[in-house]
């Protein structure tokens, strides 16, 4: 029964945001405030009502209702508990409504918004949100319905692809999809300011906070997403350019460009044109990336739906969203007014040169993600288009990229001085070097770049320090060099300041772990028990090989122990091969020695009838602050979004009360 009732949540749903959608733009041309303001309870209806489907798709899962054929195609009764749970959105139609239940979050959250946002603009941003949501529950409802029933209903289920069956997907898709789907307000505030016709301060004010918490979640959930595919793949990558990857990379990187152009226009009231057809570019890439994963253009994991009705359907949305949005923006967009003015050494100017090198760069990946689409389709040739392309094509932009960031926050708004910009960061400039000349020394011979990128991650983590620093030592006459009074100014900077700063080294921490891959080693040998291979500082030495039976599975594992190169005991490690019988499929678990913030990681490959064994070992150096400097960065997001800036809108001109005629004073 709750099955139905779901259902009909999930249709009551599509008829309350068909009502969100319509009647703030009933109001708008009819002029009725009270009409205007449907859209809020229409907004927190339909997110209750997508709540109460979801959690109606969960309740079978977790019970394990094979009457449902979402839950026959992807469940089994011995699958743990937790990956019953994460199975929910483990599949096409239970991912796109948990890319629902997120979209109506957003909508009842800017709802709520009230003191954020100006009523006018939320009822618009409601109806375009709103209409969002109406076309994918409609997408659902019509082509990949999660309540359709099994008739008859078998007694066990087929069990999830054993690849999904681990932590990351309880964590990585939910986390990638308030990232991918918060970027549809972003859009809505853009589609709304068009419709109005305004755009100014106080829309950047409050579509600002929107942006930086899907940058944020985004950024967690491309980490998540890499490390979960390399530790779970077997092959010790981080990252393999993807089009899954790029898919999910390339909304971050307008994102960051629409992030900084936002503040760009908060403060000096300028780039207006260029922020909304940011915001529009972002989401579109989003839908972008949700039609090259979900259509089934791609064989993957990822790659949940083979229906040619639902990838023409996803390809019907991204036409109407990407080419009405951008229609619009060509019709409304030469009306708006143009901005202030600033000086091209500026800390503007230093925003938008960040910006072309950002959308230059994600012009890149989306050649290359594109191109091998786009020619197979037209010709039905296949090519491959891998690392070495993005390597010598968006490497080169990201460098220079990096360069400015800490430049740009030296320089002062509307006029800087390049000059005193470069004498502010000779510290940073100068660690940097040393850093990069010391490390060069010490590993001569290696790879040559390695020592740059990790005189680059120095630079930009010294740089925000020295931006705080700076800050707090103030300017002029009152530049003070007490330490106590520096540590007592820099505790009272605004949580934006520490925030954007944390963020900025977070990406020195990134860039100091990709650097550090160039040291990377690699050991492949055929192992009997007592043997031994060595890579990089480390020697595994294979104890035994035993079967080890899991809830779901069969599995045979390679025990291993891990010693430095005098000899001694580190530590112990253990890979394996599972069989999974329910779809038989065997995938390989590899086996992780962390030491620090670097691992030894190993992979099994074949069995021998003989008992000897395929292994594959690396040695990852500082491996693990890819994904930490992931996390401070978003961490720094997070610490912005606390500023008290970002909770209440910009301030509105205040409207002068009348006088009292008794308060006129007499001639």
């Amino acid at each position: 029964m709750i099955v139905e009732v779901g259902h009909f949540a999930l249709a009551l749903a599509l008829a309350l945001s068909l009502v969100q959608s319509v009647m703030p733009i009933w109001a708008a041309r009819s002029g009725d405030a009270a009409l205007r303001q449907v859209a809020t309870p229409a907004a927190l209806g339909a997110f209750a009502c997508v709540l109460f489907a979801f959690a109606a798709l969960t309740y079978a899962h977790a019970t394990s209702d094979f009457s449902v054929q979402n839950v026959v195609e992807n469940s089994h009764t011995t699958k743990p508990f937790i990956y019953k749970l994460s199975g929910v959105w483990g599949n096409h139609e239970g991912s796109m409504l948990l890319w629902i239940l997120i979209l109506t979050l957003f909508g009842a959250m800017v709802a709520v918004a009230r003191e954020s946002v100006p009523p006018v603009l939320r009822a618009n941003t409601l109806a375009v949100q709103g209409f969002i949501t109406f076309v994918f529950v409609l997408f659902v409802i019509t082509t990949s319905n999660p309540f359709t029933r099994a008739v008859p209903a078998p007694v066990e289920g087929n069990d999830l692809n054993p690849l999904l069956q681990d932590f990351g997907l309880a964590v990585h898709p939910p986390l990638l999809y308030v990232g991918y789907v918060g970027f549809s307000i972003t859009f809505a505030f853009a589609i709304a300011a068009l419709i109005d016709g305004k755009i100014d301060a106080v829309w950047a004010r409050a579509v600002r906070p929107w942006t930086l918490t899907a940058w944020s979640f985004l950024t967690l959930g491309i980490a998540m997403g890499s490390y979960w595919a390399y530790y779970e793949l077997g092959w010790g990558g981080w990252w393999f350019w993807d089009p899954v990857e790029n898919a999910s990379l390339m909304p971050w990187i307008a994102g960051t460009a629409l992030l900084h152009s936002t503040v760009v226009m908060e403060k000096r009231d300028a780039l207006k044109v260029w922020t909304v057809l940011l915001a529009i570019l972002t989401f579109s890439l989003s839908l972008l990336g949700t039609f090259i994963v979900r259509s089934g253009v791609l064989t993957s994991v990822h790659s949940f739906a083979t229906d040619p009705t639902r990838g023409i359907f996803i390809l019907a949305i991204l036409i109407l969203f990407i080419g009405g949005s951008l229609t619009l923006f060509a019709w409304r967009a030469p009306m708006l007014r143009q901005g202030g003015l600033f000086a091209p050494i500026s800390r503007e100017g230093a925003l938008v040169m960040n910006n072309l090198f950002l959308v230059a760069a994600c012009a890149t990946v989306l050649v290359g993600t594109l191109y091998p689409l786009l020619l197979e389709m037209l010709t039905a040739e296949k090519i491959s288009v891998g690392p070495p392309f993005f390597n010598y094509t968006f490497v080169p932009l990201a460098i220079p990229l990096l360069l400015i960031v800490p430049f740009g926050q030296t320089l002062a708004w509307k006029r800087g001085d390049a000059l005193a910009a470069s004498q502010r960061l000779f510290a940073a400039l100068g660690l940097a070097l040393a850093v990069g000349l010391a490390t060069l020394a010490w590993t001569w011979g290696g790879p040559a770049m390695a020592p740059v990128g990790v005189g680059l991650g120095a630079y930009l983590i010294v740089g925000s320090v020295l931006e705080i620093v700076s800050r707090a030592r103030g300017f002029g006459s009152s530049r003070t060099r007490a330490p106590g009074l520096i540590w007592r100014r820099a505790i009272g900077l605004p949580r934006s300041a520490w925030g954007t700063a944390i963020a900025h080294a977070g990406v020195g921490v990134v860039v100091l772990g990709i650097a550090a891959q160039g040291w990377a080693t690699e050991g492949l040998a055929t192992l009997k028990p007592g043997q031994t291979l060595a890579t990089g500082p480390y020697v595994a030495t294979l104890d035994r090989v035993a079967p080890r039976p899991g809830p779901n599975y069969e599995e045979v594992a390679a025990f291993l122990t891990i010693r430095d190169k005098a000899g001694d005991e580190i530590g112990q490690v253990d890979t394996g091969k599972r069989f999974y019988p329910s779809r038989k499929m065997t995938v390989t678990e590899s086996g992780l020695l962390t030491r620090g913030v670097s691992q030894v990681y190993a992979s099994l490959g074949e069995i021998s009838p003989d008992g000897s064994i395929g292994l594959r070992l690396y040695y990852k150096p500082l491996v693990l602050l890819i994904w930490l400097g992931a996390v401070v960065m978003a961490l720094g997001g997070g610490l912005s979004l606390t500023d008290r800036r970002m909770r209440v809108g910009a301030p509105a001109r205040a409207k002068l009360k009348p006088v009292p005629p008794h308060a006129v004073p007499a001639e």
